[in-house]
């Protein structure tokens, strides 16, 4: 620890964040090695621990910050404001062209995002943590993945039985489309959907745990998160049998599934830095230090450079051409290396801001 902070939840955070830059911002879609692409429906890659990473962290982070904090009117403002903050910033960037009359039409905006339900979950998870101790927050979670397992298998959809499948007979994606209709990502259902953020309340709900046990006085706390982490996976896997795991439902499974390995391998990263004292990551901590500053400022450069045409192409489709690609580079790998490039960039804007000593909290 360094002033009273935990190094290993720094630099865990901030190689989230880097690897959400990463696996978001390829050179082409077309040409992406397998790992670094989300599961068509069930199943897990990489690449789809990477979200669910970062709401466990948030949750971690809700441990640290509310522990030892009076709970009063200020507390719950802080929250809400803070909420509110990721949420209008989610819906800017889903809105935002770079041409008159720069916002799209209202039909045409997404209203679930990343942001979006980074706020949402934030929201809850805080409130729920200020009010409830932990054996309470137990209930809740383990309330949170059975009811949403139970919901989506037995509840009938328009008279037919609920499906896991990606049809307008599976409920969450049902619901999606009858409350938010086109402002879905897709026209029949959206990963980042209503009733999805239930579970995905829990996968922060689980940080919170990881955050009390990291704080607390329990001795080998590398060992109680391998543990934790191991069964975790255990049971993920095991629920998976009767409720597949699957991103785009949330399902409670995958958070299980998702929780495990973010225990394991902050496991891994407390007991090097922490613990052994092994100085290493350095540049994952800057870029964590801003994190949603990194991320919204990827997101949104790449949709400029995205909207800005060259030719026949964008800025992004020419720099990517020009520069990166080769008659003697399979474009997976230019793909790849332009991904990397924009992840050097904003490690490198991390590692200026936290030079700087300026650190923006949304």
């Amino acid at each position: 620890m360094v002033k009273g902070r935990i190094l290993s939840v720094d630099i865990f955070r901030g190689a989230t964040i880097l690897l959400m830059v990463l696996v978001n911002t390829p050179g082409t879609w077309s040409n992406v090695y397998a790992p670094f692409l989300h599961a068509d429906w069930h199943g897990y890659t990489p690449t789809d621990l990477v979200f669910p990473f970062f709401l466990f962290i948030v949750g971690t982070s809700i441990a640290f910050s509310y522990k030892n904090r009076t709970v009063g009117a200020a507390a719950y403002k802080k929250i809400a404001v803070r909420a509110l903050k990721l949420i209008a910033l989610g819906l800017f960037l889903g809105a935002f062209l770079i041409h008159y009359p720069f916002f799209k039409s209202f039909s045409e905006i997404r209203f679930p995002g990343v942001l979006q339900r980074i706020g949402v979950v934030f929201f809850f998870a805080a409130i729920l943590f200020i009010n409830l101790n932990w054996k309470q927050l137990i209930w809740v979670t383990a309330f949170l993945l059975i009811g949403y397992w139970l919901l989506m298998t037995f509840i009938p959809v328009e008279g037919m039985a609920s499906t896991l499948e990606r049809a307008p007979n599976n409920l969450a994606n049902w619901i999606d489309v009858q409350v938010f209709g086109s402002h879905n990502y897709k026209a029949d259902y959206d990963p980042e959907g209503l009733l999805s953020t239930l579970p995905a309340i829990a996968s922060s709900l689980l940080g919170v745990f990881t955050g009390l046990i990291l704080t607390s006085k329990q001795e080998k706390k590398a060992t109680i998160l391998m543990g934790l982490g191991g069964s975790l996976l255990i049971l993920g896997h095991f629920w998976d049998i009767f409720f597949p795991i699957n991103k785009a439902l949330w399902t409670s499974s995958f958070v299980l599934v998702t929780a495990g390995w973010a225990n394991l391998i902050l496991a891994l990263i407390y007991y090097l830095t922490d613990v052994k004292k092994i100085e290493f990551g350095s540049i994952f901590r800057y870029a964590g230090a801003n994190a949603i500053v990194i991320y919204f400022l990827s997101s949104f450069i790449s949709k400029v450079m995205g909207q800005i045409q060259i030719g026949d192409t964008s800025l992004h489709g020419w720099l990517f051409q020009k520069v990166y690609v080769h008659d003697f580079l399979a474009l997976e790998t230019s793909s790849l290396l332009y991904g990397l490039s924009v992840v050097l960039f904003y490690s490198l804007v991390g590692y200026i801001l936290h030079q700087k000593e300026i650190f923006i909290k949304v």
